[in-house]
């Protein structure tokens, strides 16, 4: 992995925080990801399912993670299981771990082969009365493909059918939606990768570059700084592109007095930034460029200032629409008539801005939280509002990662990347 050892305290305490919140005499099981193949012997980058990363550590295929803490055999109340390593596999795919790295990564003492599984689980299921399984039962989750966690539960449940099954995900949504301090400082570190790439292509950005050449120097960027690249398919969309929510062909070349609107940013240890920017071709903004960059700018610091503790999601994004509604007037793309005559289920706003402006960040971009729940201190947020006028050529968002805090505004963990459109313009002059 590029990135630095992360403190095995932060799984320990994942781990003991999970545990408290499981039934009596139950075992919950997760399992990494596949590795997943496009055609002759090419596969996907191996990326690891975030839930047994964030319980474990273990960043590699092959790893099965079982907590029990009500097993009478005490050396069975936290098991990991890897994949045997031997000097002909260190030779063709590189060192894995060891059972004693397995230990130092993640802090859980009895480490197995991973053929010693079944074996293992037998013993730990005569004890068990009821079975935590784990779905991806994320709002935003449209799953085709079986997973290795849907195998193994289909194995699992017709192997020993006469136990209780129970669901992994309500825990995890509340458990990772709250961060530890460890995890703000990896993401806080991703931010900072992500402020150096868009200061590099602020120097670099002039008419007539295209967008896959801004995507390389980001790239470049975020690699030499032990990120293993993008959060997530970046968007650098020039001109009418921004229109195009997730343009991502970042295939055409920039004009001169058009706006580019990217939503770009790093990972670091599997966790996101996640940032939207709108900056000019030329270097300078016109009148009108500048007043509808000002109103977004305006409406997002309004909005962040309402993510506190207590907030309702859904009442939350109520309120941010009534503050764009009053930009957009402002702006004369929206008349009284227009808000008077609008659908309660589809405002006249969303004609400009139609997509949400948070979402839960983390180890996901879009990552675990139960909205309908409460915001809580130490939880982050992205907001991300936006106005899009394809008849003017340009759309406009403007986005950063903030923690809620327990009193007070959020934390802006992007608050040192230019946002100003006056600075914006310095920059790249």
């Amino acid at each position: 992995m590029k990135y630095d050892k992360i403190d095995s305290k932060l799984f320990i305490k994942n781990r003991k925080n999970f545990a408290s919140a499981m039934k009596p005499n139950s075992l919950a099981i997760f399992n990494s990801n596949d590795i997943y193949p496009i055609s002759a012997d090419s596969t996907m980058p191996f990326e690891q399912h975030r839930d047994i990363f964030y319980l474990s550590g273990v960043d590699q295929e092959e790893s099965v993670l079982m907590l029990f803490p009500d097993c009478p055999n005490p050396d069975l109340r936290e098991v990991l299981f890897v994949r045997e390593t031997n000097d002909h596999i260190a030779v063709w795919e590189g060192e894995k771990l060891t059972k004693e790295a397995a230990f130092l990564t993640s802090g859980i003492k009895n480490v197995f082969w991973l053929q010693e599984l079944e074996k293992v689980l037998f013993e730990m299921t005569t004890y068990a009365d009821t079975f935590y399984i784990n779905t991806n039962e994320h709002y935003r989750a449209a799953v085709v493909t079986e997973t290795r966690e849907d195998r193994f539960t289909k194995w699992l449940l017709a192997k020993y059918p006469a136990h209780a099954v129970a669901k992994s995900s309500p825990i995890m949504h509340r458990l990772r939606s709250v961060k530890d301090q460890i995890e703000l400082d990896l993401m806080q570190h991703a931010c900072d990768i992500t402020e150096k790439g868009f200061r590099r292509i602020l120097n670099f950005v002039k008419p007539n570059v295209w967008e896959y050449e801004i995507e390389a120097e980001l790239l470049h960027e975020f690699v030499r700084n032990r990120s293993k690249g993008f959060a997530y398919t970046p968007i650098i969309a020039s001109g009418n592109n921004a229109n195009v929510l997730h343009y991502i062909e970042n295939n055409q070349q920039c004009k001169a007095g058009d706006l580019i609107l990217f939503d770009i940013a790093a990972e670091y240890a599997n966790y996101k930034s996640d940032l939207s920017r709108t900056i000019p071709v030329s270097g300078r903004f016109s009148d009108r460029q500048k007043a509808v960059y000002n109103a977004v700018n305006t409406v997002k610091k309004e909005a962040t200032n309402m993510l506190v503790p207590g907030t309702i999601w859904k009442e939350y994004h109520l309120e941010v629409g009534k503050i764009m509604t009053s930009e957009l007037l402002n702006l004369g793309l929206l008349d009284k008539a227009d808000v008077q005559n609008e659908d309660a289920n589809w405002p006249a706003y969303k004609k400009y801005f139609m997509h949400g402006t948070s979402h839960h960040i983390g180890l996901d971009t879009h990552d675990y939280g139960l909205l309908h729940e409460p915001m809580q201190a130490n939880m982050v947020f992205t907001v991300e509002p936006g106005i899009y006028i394809p008849k003017e050529g340009f759309g406009i968002r403007l986005e950063d990662d903030v923690v809620i805090q327990e009193k007070g505004t959020p934390f802006n963990l992007m608050q040192n990347i230019p946002i100003e459109a006056d600075e914006i313009e310095d920059l790249m002059n």
